[in-house]
């Protein structure tokens, strides 16, 4: 189920004193079962560029092809895409609007055309896979905490089986540990599933830890596409453009210029740590 654009081109309130082109001759594919993340800083083109993979926004011009189908075709079926490709937006708990959690992640598989009984065995599974305790069920999301509130919020658009999931800064004014628990399941659920997982973040933390691939926009270009150890060596560059490596890229690149032995391609703290002990 991958996803192409061939020479995306997005123009916001063409033809005015207001036109901004948003994204300029996008050419990438994303396929089946990878972890993308995409970085950017704000006005890179980011969100734009996701809401075209699921024909949220239609391309000024150029055109997307999900499974090989060209969306913008007449009589393709736009709703069965969303079903496929599903999109979590930044600050997701604003999707929120049931009585209770259940009936609320019940929603998507009900606009399905799946019987009451299925939707709620898929709403338990999606919950469950989002670490949303049975407690919560029958409560108002509206009473929840934040990150509980993105665990749901997540779950619904999960309960629906897409093929694809995309994250706009699903952990945007979460604590670290309420971060990493929802990344560190929908981690989990990726390897577990093989879905393809598409996330935009901040955190070079985040996307050096989770991703395998890494696009980075600038201008609404692609600057990269690599995997985040290539893109990261480039870490000046992107301190050009308003944007950086992970900590530890910082703190081992100190390392090695002060005499040790270490590695200065290391993504994470636990790789960091096995490369300073055996250097000492």
């Amino acid at each position: 189920m991958s996803i192409r654009l061939e020479n995306v081109n997005y123009i916001y309130s063409e033809k005015t004193a207001y036109e901004k082109h948003a994204i300029k001759d996008i050419n990438l594919e994303i396929s089946d079962g990878e972890f993308v993340g995409i970085i950017g800083h704000t006005g890179s083109g980011k969100s734009t560029l996701i809401q075209h993979m699921n024909g949220l926004i239609k391309a000024t011009s150029g055109k997307v092809f999900f499974n090989g189908e060209n969306i913008y075709e007449d009589g393709y079926n736009l709703k069965n895409l969303r079903q496929n490709v599903g999109l979590v937006f930044q600050y997701p708990e604003h999707q929120l609007f049931e009585i209770d959690v259940i009936t609320d992640v019940c929603f998507g598989p009900k606009n399905q055309g799946l019987s009451e009984e299925e939707c709620k065995s898929r709403a338990y599974e999606a919950l469950n896979l989002t670490g949303v305790k049975e407690k919560y069920y029958k409560a108002s999301p509206f009473e929840l905490s934040g990150g509980q509130k993105r665990r749901v919020a997540i779950a619904g658009v999960l309960a629906m089986r897409p093929k694809v999931l995309i994250l706009d800064e699903p952990t945007a004014g979460l604590d670290p540990k309420g971060r990493d628990d929802i990344l560190d399941q929908i981690s989990h659920f990726q390897k577990e599933t093989g879905i393809t997982v598409v996330l935009v973040s901040h955190s070079m933390e985040d996307i050096a830890k989770y991703a395998t691939r890494l696009i980075v926009m600038n201008k609404g270009e692609v600057l990269y596409d690599d995997t985040p150890k290539e893109v990261f060596k480039h870490y000046k560059n992107l301190e050009k453009i308003g944007l950086s490596a992970p900590s530890v890229t910082y703190i081992m690149d100190d390392l090695k210029n002060n005499g040790f032995n270490v590695s200065t391609e290391v993504m994470t703290v636990e790789e960091a740590r096995d490369e300073i002990l055996k250097a000492i």
